[in-house]
């Protein structure tokens, strides 16, 4: 039985507060309560202060290009099915660079994990709007600040049939760790909104911000339940709610591939005499 031992990686380079350190130990206490060891699954990860999370933990791992962690994620998870996959970003990288990766993702409905770690703001970048800053907040940048409306990831996913949409709370590691479980558990395309207050460059969605208006779905909540889904997803202000949203089961992407319905990419034997003859007509 693996232990949080068994998952320590470098010593963490955050500011000291951050709100990554509370996604780490929800996830990596997550893994252990799964039962899984480190290889078994592989994190993704782009460019940005989300981006170094795969450092701080013992797993296999990839750190690619800034918005560019979901086509990476996809091709790990197409190749080897086997293996748990798990996606990080943050809002600037996921929701920005990548948000075309992203439409196309829950739309195909591969397995994979998406955590995305919203701070509202560019913190490796020292502080500029990223696209789900608040409309008129004041940057660096924005000194007028931000005109573009909000960006609203669980919208745009839910409005995508996307199989499971959830928001969580960097301050309430419990139920983010309870998320995460759920989002593993599930078969398809996961996306977990986390808000995660930075403490460097955000001082208007502080922890304090966050503690007033965040409130978990009571039980009778039923997130299959598409419209209202919707209609919860677009509460934002004084109240903000965290749980699952959006739950819907449909096949994922490789299970509808019949080549690698079965059998992994990677476990398939190759014969080169498969393609001599494509290759002699070269010559």
């Amino acid at each position: 039985m693996p232990t949080l031992d068994d998952f320590k990686g470098q010593k963490p380079a955050w500011c000291p507060g951050c709100g990554n350190f509370s996604i780490l130990r929800a996830f990596n206490e997550a893994i252990v309560e799964l039962g899984l060891s480190p290889h078994e699954f592989v994190i993704v990860s782009g460019i940005g202060q989300a981006g170094k999370f795969p450092h701080y933990t013992r797993c296999h791992t990839f750190n690619g290009l800034h918005g560019r962690t979901l086509p990476v994620a996809t091709g790990i998870k197409l190749t080897n099915h086997k293996l748990k996959v798990f996606a990080v970003a943050g809002d600037g990288d996921c929701y920005g660079e990548g948000g075309n990766h992203l439409i196309h993702a829950i739309r195909r409905n591969i397995d994979v994990k998406l955590f995305v770690h919203d701070n509202q703001i560019y913190g490796l970048t020292k502080g500029q709007a990223s696209p789900t800053s608040m409309k008129g907040m004041v940057t660096k940048v924005q000194p007028f600040g931000v005109f573009s409306e909000q960006f609203n990831p669980l919208t745009l996913a839910i409005a995508l049939n996307c199989s499971f949409v959830a928001r969580a709370f960097a301050g309430d590691i419990d139920h983010l760790k309870g998320l995460i479980k759920e989002a593993v558990n599930h078969r398809g395309f996961t996306l977990i909104d986390i808000l995660q207050p930075c403490v460097s460059f955000n001082k208007v969605n502080t922890f304090e911000w966050y503690k007033e208006r965040v409130y978990r779905l009571s039980d009778d909540y039923d997130p299959t339940d598409r419209v209202k889904a919707f209609e919860k997803s677009l509460e934002w202000g004084e109240r903000i709610p965290i749980g699952i949203i959006y739950r819907v089961n449909k096949p994922s992407l490789e299970e509808q591939i019949p080549i690698i319905s079965s059998e992994t990419l990677v476990e398939q034997k190759f014969n080169p005499e498969n393609i001599k003859e494509i290759f002699l007509e070269f010559y």
